[in-house]
């Protein structure tokens, strides 16, 4: 899945390098201006574009999730940041046990071509309070390299995507620390995958250090009040796929860093 937001000019490198393994590709646009849509469309008749019902990746993350039919969503950028060559490094460590691949540029192996100082220092802070409020062990919060079984989803109670109003939180870059916790709380097996983030091609980043950063602190603490709430009530498990779908959490195979640290009591 590939959000997009005026990539027409990143679109060909991203999308060029998707693996043949890949048997469905959803592009979500957010309403772009330029030729994104007719270049994802030229380049990839066979992919399903969906239009985003509001604004932010977070929503245009939760609209993708709803068009997906396959076992696996793997999410990527679009601005060329997340190399497609890495899918199959995530989708093994599901096939492997874990139930949600967590891309890290810290895990070894990792790395990053395009990660400021300033944004180091906020990951790396917000990263810290999440391992200590919810006990887990990331060692990269604020990277939306990330994949899941399908199924496991309707678990995470994302943001509703019905147009309107913005959600209170979720529809921005936080999505991604929101999935991160609610895996953890939900007890999901969370295996690090090591991933190089890649300069951005061209354009300029949509993202902004202090008010996403903001936005992300905002949701750690909503989410640590919230959490109990969350695992009295998951939520149900549509299309349930052989044995996967009622599978318990399990626990990744050697070669991927698990990222619970221990159950919270």
């Amino acid at each position: 899945m590939v959000p997009t937001l005026n990539e027409e000019h990143n679109l060909p490198s991203v999308l060029g390098k998707i693996p043949d393994t890949v048997t469905e590709l959803v592009i979500v646009d957010g309403g772009s201006n330029d030729d994104t849509v007719a270049v994802a469309r030229a380049l990839r008749p066979d992919a399903t574009i969906v239009r985003q019902t509001r604004r932010g990746k977070g929503n245009a993350l939760v609209c993708g999730f709803e068009a997906c039919t396959g076992d696996i969503v793997v999410m990527i950028d679009a601005d060329g940041s997340t190399d497609p060559r890495e899918i199959n490094d995530f989708v093994q460590a599901l096939v492997d046990g874990a139930d949600f691949a967590k891309g890290s540029r810290f895990a070894g192996g990792g790395s990053s071509l395009d990660l400021t100082p300033s944004r180091r220092w906020g990951n790396n802070g917000l990263n810290g309070l999440v391992n200590l409020l919810f006990r887990t062990r990331y060692s990269d919060l604020c990277y939306g390299y990330n994949a899941i079984w399908r199924h496991r989803i309707p678990a995470l109670r994302l943001p509703a995507t019905q147009a309107g109003k913005q959600a209170q939180w979720g529809d921005g870059f936080e999505i991604e620390t929101m999935i991160n916790i609610r895996a953890a709380v939900l007890g999901l097996s969370i295996a690090e995958v090591p991933s190089v983030e890649l300069a951005r091609i061209h354009g300029v980043s949509k993202l902004s250090a202090v008010r996403d950063g903001l936005r992300v602190l905002r949701t750690i603490m909503a989410e640590y009040a919230g959490r109990r709430a969350l695992t009295r009530a998951p939520a149900p498990i549509p299309h349930q796929r052989q044995a996967e779908a009622s599978a318990q959490p399990r626990q990744p195979q050697p070669g991927y860093r698990s990222v619970l640290a221990r159950e919270e009591s």
